[in-house]
């Protein structure tokens, strides 16, 4: 697929690659690495084929490979190095930078023949924890920095649930439970980011615990009638967004789901992180880590 006409800025580079702008400017002018068009104010534009080869450069530095050497080769010869010295150490950065070059080109071809090549090699948990997260946290901190639109975290997020979907379907079809547990997933009103609750359900099925997953922005009280059907059951949701008042939402559990008996509540995500675990009540749980969780359930 042929690369989108995009315009960098020289911060963009430093975002997207790592390598801080000054030094960019220092290698351009000593070795002539790259040739960015101007502005009429004279700012340093640049295009998707110089991010691409910016990215292969710092592949390249990590590797022990010095910037005089580097400039010496063909863009081809440098690609072709890249290739050549991939290795399981650095396999999981050169497999970011291939997601984030599919990101910015909106290439799914690029996305899909990266994500075969780590799958011929590694499980799908491996992938989503050594890969996807560290991908996604840092497609995050672009968006904060402006560096990309929130169009691009919206595809690169789609194409990691398409796999995480596939990957459910999966081991659904393959695995039966070997737990009596029932946990019952959902994210609070108004929160609508499931990537990281269904990356929960992949491991807790995987864990061998059954699972119901009821989806985005549920109301509390509409949980009330599963309590009908499955009296013991264990709760499990991922704040990102929402809600607002975590607090206020935690009394409203208690209140609603818990009127009659206790039920465990664990919480993930950034709004659950902002708790004093302190003030909680002995059947709500934060956890920050996913492995921990499943270790410790």
């Amino acid at each position: 697929m042929e690369l989108i006409k995009q315009n960098f800025s020289i911060k963009d580079l430093e975002n997207l690659s790592g390598i801080k702008a000054h030094t960019i400017r220092m290698w351009e002018k000593r070795y002539n690495i790259l040739k960015p068009e101007r502005t009429e104010t004279n700012i340093r534009m640049y295009d998707s084929s110089s991010l691409q080869k910016i990215l292969n450069i710092a592949f390249l530095n990590e590797n022990g490979y010095k910037i005089s050497r580097i400039s010496k080769l063909s863009e081809e010869e440098i690609t072709a190095m890249v290739h050549r010295i991939t290795s399981s150490i650095s396999e999981e950065n050169r497999a970011i930078n291939q997601f984030k070059m599919a990101m910015m080109n909106f290439d799914e071809e690029l996305f899909d023949r990266t994500y075969k090549a780590l799958i011929e090699k590694k499980n799908f948990k491996k992938i989503f924890n050594d890969i996807f997260l560290p991908l996604l946290n840092e497609v995050g901190m672009l968006w904060q920095t402006d560096t990309i639109k929130p169009i691009h975290e919206h595809y690169i997020v789609d194409l990691i649930k398409q796999k995480l979907y596939l990957n459910l379907v999966e081991i659904k079809s393959s695995r039966k439970p070997t737990k009596d547990d029932l946990f019952i997933l959902f994210l609070p009103e108004n929160e609508i980011h499931d990537i990281g609750i269904l990356y929960i359900q992949y491991l807790l099925l995987h864990a061998g615990y059954q699972t119901i997953f009821l989806g985005p922005s549920l109301p509390l009280s509409n949980m009330k009638f599963l309590l009908e059907r499955y009296p013991n059951v264990r709760f499990l949701s991922y704040c990102t967004i929402a809600p607002v008042n975590m607090p206020e939402f935690i009394t409203e559990f208690q209140e609603i789901i818990c009127d009659h008996r206790q039920y465990e509540l664990n919480l993930f995500g950034h709004k659950a992180n902002t708790i004093k675990d302190t003030l909680l009540p002995e059947n709500i749980k934060v956890y920050r880590d996913l492995n921990n969780f499943i270790k410790t359930i």
